[in-house]
């Protein structure tokens, strides 16, 4: 049985993934934090491609009547969307190798690819 923050965490790996985002990985916070229930880290292939991403997102989101909150859109390097019970972060591939939250989050929840 899907629950509001799996239909919501379905939604955003959906729209990723028809637009491309590459390296998708699905980090279970659930009882491990309290900022979200999910995280979702993303690449796209460039600037461009990160912002579009992140703009497809947060466009779905809203037209589903969820609330969202974003920055970094400027740089478009690494975006941060805030959906409360999923936070997504995109990135460009050298931003995300530096950053390595899965590295970070690893030893806490349990990982998923895409």
């Amino acid at each position: 049985m899907n629950t509001p923050d799996t239909n919501l965490l379905e939604l955003i790996q959906k729209v990723l993934d028809d637009n491309k985002a590459e390296d998708i990985v699905t980090i279970d916070l659930k009882g491990k934090t309290s900022i979200a229930n999910y995280m979702i880290i993303a690449s796209g292939t460039s600037n461009r491609h990160v912002a579009s991403l992140a703009d497809k997102v947060k466009t779905e989101l809203k037209q589903h009547s969820y609330h969202v909150s974003s920055e970094g859109e400027e740089k478009a390097n690494w975006v941060l969307i805030d959906a409360f019970d999923v936070i997504v972060h995109i990135f460009c591939p050298e931003v995300r190798e530096f950053y390595n939250l899965e590295k970070m989050w690893s030893s806490v929840a349990e990982m998923r690819k895409s």
